[in-house]
């Protein structure tokens, strides 16, 4: 079975996510067949981004997402526009609609705007 999950990636205490597809039984850091997405935490606001004509085919050849992933697509709408892929809809339409909505998103700097943990490099020194 193949799943769409996160993938830690980061410094230690520092950690932003890939969103990938990957067979079940493969570990969270381990194999996996494609990068989909990328999800970071830690900006102000989150950042989600996610190929979305790739996440419609995985999920349309039936990848299960995680948990987390699952509230992400739910979040970026992929969910629904699932749903509607399901009923008919052509998927270039709704790859079309997710390329608008993100256009219409804010600009965001994809730098980490909350601080490094005490005590770890690049932290701040505590004084």
């Amino acid at each position: 079975m193949v799943r769409i999950r996160l993938r830690r990636v980061g410094l230690k205490k520092q950690p932003s996510y890939r969103i990938v597809v990957a067979d079940r039984e493969s570990p969270r850091d381990g194999r996996y067949i494609e990068i989909i997405g990328f999800y970071n935490p830690r900006t102000e606001p989150i950042t989600m981004d996610i190929k979305e004509d790739r996440a419609l085919y995985w999920l349309s050849v039936g990848a299960q997402p995680s948990e987390p992933v699952a509230r992400i697509l739910d979040k970026l709408g992929t969910k629904a526009r699932f749903e509607r892929l399901r009923k008919g809809e052509p998927m270039e339409a709704l790859v079309a609609e997710a390329a608008a909505q993100k256009a219409a998103r804010p600009p965001q700097n994809p730098k980490t705007r909350r601080p490094a943990p005490v005590g770890q490099p690049g932290a701040p020194k505590a004084e």
